[in-house]
């Protein structure tokens, strides 16, 4: 597996998608997986640097070591393309991950 420190993380732009149901804030140590809009993922503060299940599955691993109940933000642009998100799930589930929460940005008032 080979993975990067994504230092800009801050600079990463995301839309994420909209829905009326309020977001809930997620656990302070709930593990970060973010995809991108052009389908590649970020665990945590490092880029996996290929976009293949297997290697995020082996990055997930890694930054969760043996917690499978730690709580697992997953976040992906609106423009992501759905089959990197559904990878993501895919990984989350090999791994026995049971409390996923995707991100979402509130619906604005009408």
């Amino acid at each position: 597996m080979i993975t990067t420190t994504f230092d800009a993380r801050s600079t990463l732009q995301l839309q994420l998608p909209s829905a009326s149901q309020q977001a809930s804030d997620a656990p302070a140590r709930a593990l970060s997986v973010l995809v991108n809009a052009e389908g590649r993922y970020f665990v945590g503060d490092s880029e996996v640097l290929r976009t293949d299940v297997d290697a995020l599955k082996q990055a997930i691993a890694q930054a969760a070591g043996n917690d499978r109940e730690r709580p697992v933000m997953l976040r992906a642009d609106a423009r992501t393309p759905h089959q990197a998100v559904v990878t993501a799930l895919d990984a989350l589930a090999q791994l026995n991950f049971k409390r996923v929460s995707i991100a979402i940005a509130p619906e604005p008032a009408k």
